[in-house]
């Protein structure tokens, strides 16, 4: 059984740093990771993605300002968040492709207050 496990989250103010990360267990090997928010009221979106390989994308909101990574022997990835705006606010979750299959985290709550 593949479980994906955030952790990470908390309160911070604008400005500041956190550090997510998402850890995969089970016999899956994630080829596609990525990091996705929802804020209150709005629709899930994408942060960033990263594949096995190593290649990137970020949403333009976040360029700059964050950073993902990953740790293939780890089966983890790390989402790097610098100079937080209260807009970043959201659960953030962790998403993992393995084949066909992909899989959720139940999410970390990020707040940024002013």
């Amino acid at each position: 059984q593949v479980q994906v496990v955030e952790s990470g989250g908390g309160l911070v103010q604008a400005g500041g740093s956190l550090r997510l990360s998402c850890a995969v267990s089970g016999r899956a090997f994630s080829t596609v990771m990525g990091w996705f928010r929802q804020a209150p009221g709005k629709q899930r979106e994408l942060v960033a993605v990263i594949t096995r390989a190593g290649s990137i994308n970020y949403a333009e909101s976040v360029k700059g300002r964050f950073t993902i990574s990953r740790d293939n022997a780890k089966k983890t990835a790390y989402l790097q968040m610098n100079s937080l705006k209260p807009e970043d606010t959201a659960v953030y979750y962790c998403n993992a492709v393995a084949g066909p299959d992909e899989y959720w985290g139940q999410g970390t709550q990020v707040t940024v207050s002013l």
